[in-house]
C-alpha cells in the first residue's frame, strides 16, 4: 500500500516539460494531441502539424462519406479534448505549442467544408487558418484568453477545451472569408 498522497488534476505542479519522443509513446491520448508526431517539430509545429493534417485529410477524403466525416469530427473533438487535456497536464503547461490535435480537426473541418475545391483554393484555407490561428486577430483571440488559466493553475478541463476553441473560431472565420471570396468571384 502506497503511502504517497493521491494529487487531483488541480495540483499538478512542476517545470513545464517538454514534448519528445518518449511523451508521444507512452499514450495514445499523447500520440493523438501531439499529432501523431507532427507537433514534435523543432520550429512551427502548429503549422507543420496543419500541413500532416491536409495530407491526412486526403488520405481520408475519398474513404468518408459526410457523415463519416461529421461523426470523425464530432469524435475527434470529444477524445481531442481528453488528450489535449490530458498532454496538457503531463506538459504542465495550459497550451502547449506541441498540441497540435486542435490544427487537425480545424484543418479538416475548413477542408471539409470547402470541398470539393481545388489545391489552390485549399492553399488559400490552408493560408487563412494559419493566419488566424498564428495571429489571433478579434474573435480567436477572446476565444483564446476566454480559456487561459489562471496564475498558479495547473490545466484543467477547461484549458483543454481552450486549446480546441480558438482553433474551431479559427477555422469559423477561414470559412467566413473563404465564403466571402466565392461569392466575390
Amino acid at each position: 500500500m502506497s503511502t504517497a498522497p493521491e494529487v487531483s488534476d488541480a495540483q499538478i505542479v512542476g517545470a513545464p516539460r517538454r514534448a519528445d519522443w518518449r511523451l508521444l509513446l507512452s499514450s495514445p491520448l499523447h500520440f493523438l494531441s501531439l499529432g501523431a508526431g507532427s507537433g514534435l517539430a523543432p520550429m512551427a509545429p502548429g503549422t507543420v502539424g496543419t500541413l500532416w493534417a491536409w495530407v491526412a485529410f486526403h488520405l481520408l477524403e475519398g474513404r468518408l462519406d459526410d457523415g463519416q466525416w461529421a461523426a470523425l469530427l464530432l469524435a475527434g473533438f470529444v477524445v481531442g479534448w481528453w488528450a489535449c487535456t490530458r498532454t496538457a497536464q503531463a506538459m504542465r503547461t495550459a497550451d502547449p505549442g506541441a498540441v497540435v490535435w486542435d490544427e487537425w480537426l480545424a484543418i479538416w473541418l475548413v477542408l471539409w467544408v470547402v470541398t470539393p475545391a481545388g489545391w489552390w483554393t485549399q492553399l488559400v484555407a490552408f493560408a487563412l487558418f494559419r493566419l488566424f490561428d498564428a495571429a489571433k486577430p478579434g474573435p480567436v483571440g477572446w476565444a483564446d484568453r476566454l480559456f487561459k488559466a489562471r496564475p498558479g493553475e495547473a490545466p484543467g478541463w477547461r484549458q483543454g477545451f481552450g486549446i480546441l476553441f480558438d482553433d474551431l473560431v479559427a477555422a469559423f472565420c477561414t470559412l467566413i472569408v473563404m465564403a466571402l471570396w466565392r461569392a466575390g468571384t
